[in-house]
């Protein structure tokens, strides 16, 4: 259940460094040297930070170097010359991903849906869960599903079971969707810029259990949705993607939710899809986001 939007047999680099003279035509010759085609390039300069930012891709047909001696040489000649953080990643790479998740379903079937359809490149080999509410859902689909209930007394013990399962089946990557507990710093380290949540862009004028009824009350002209990478600050890690919806005088409190839960899939869906091509740098607390 999965598709290759990129080329097939391609590899690709994000790059941050210092910014500097010559980073660009370093790459792009170091490329040309082991007969490497680029197919595609993008890069960003943070004016104000001094920071350069790059996302380049070329076709390993008729590459000259492996992937090991590639590591090697573009880690001793290059990234050390320039100060980089760099990360390379395969286009037949198929990644694997765990999903969280409570009793809010919305997001969930979004995400199978597009799964099953063979949009991502991606596999879900299991779904873990606090609740069994949504069982049905993972077992429809061949999907291994774990639930691990959670109270305050045994959440230390829960997430190292949870921490084990996902090592037991190699998960690359996590997705919050919509899973109603907080993670401790703890469980958060194993996977750094690798826990993709999504809440409501209510916050933080609008907290609590029933933030669409109070912005209801307030009456708000536009509802929000946010994703972005988990860190130990609840809810302050780095934003990958946020978009808005209108709503208008006539809208109940259902349709602020409904809306609110049409702007949260497709925001999640859009972090997901950056992801997995590759194309978050993250610096600091923000992100460099590619097209």
């Amino acid at each position: 259940m999965s598709t290759n939007n990129t080329t097939p047999h391609s590899a690709m680099l994000l790059i941050s460094c210092p910014d500097q003279v010559g980073i660009v035509a370093a790459i792009t010759d170091f490329l040309y040297q082991h007969n490497g085609n680029i197919i595609d390039l993008e890069q960003h300069v943070g004016v104000r930070e001094k920071h350069f930012f790059m996302r380049i891709e070329w076709n390993l047909q008729g590459f000259s170097l492996s992937v090991g001696e590639l590591k090697k040489q573009f880690g001793s000649l290059i990234a050390e010359r320039f100060n980089m953080d760099w990360q390379l990643s395969l286009a037949d790479e198929i990644p694997r991903m765990a999903l969280f998740v409570s009793k809010h379903s919305h997001c969930l079937y979004d995400i199978l849906a597009r799964y099953q359809a063979g949009e991502w490149n991606v596999r879900i080999p299991v779904i873990i869960s606090n609740h069994p509410d949504l069982e049905s859902a993972a077992k429809n689909l061949g999907i291994d599903f774990h639930v691990f209930p959670m109270t305050k007394q045994n959440k230390k013990a829960q997430e190292h079971a949870q921490l084990t399962l996902l090592q037991d089946y190699g998960v690359d990557f996590i997705v919050l969707a919509r899973y109603m507990q907080i993670l401790t710093g703890q469980f958060i380290a194993h996977y750094p810029n690798k826990i993709i949540n999504i809440h409501h862009s209510f916050l933080p004028a609008f907290p609590g259990a029933k933030p669409y009824h109070s912005a209801y009350e307030r009456g708000v002209k536009v509802i929000g949705a946010t994703s972005h990478y988990v860190t130990a600050q609840l809810d302050a890690g780095p934003i990958i993607a946020q978009d808005v919806i209108h709503v208008r005088h006539t809208d109940a409190v259902d349709d602020l939710v409904r809306k609110g839960r049409d702007i949260e899939k497709l925001v999640l869906a859009r972090a997901i899809w950056h992801h997995l091509r590759h194309k978050i740098v993250v610096c600091k607390n923000r992100t460099v986001v590619f097209s």
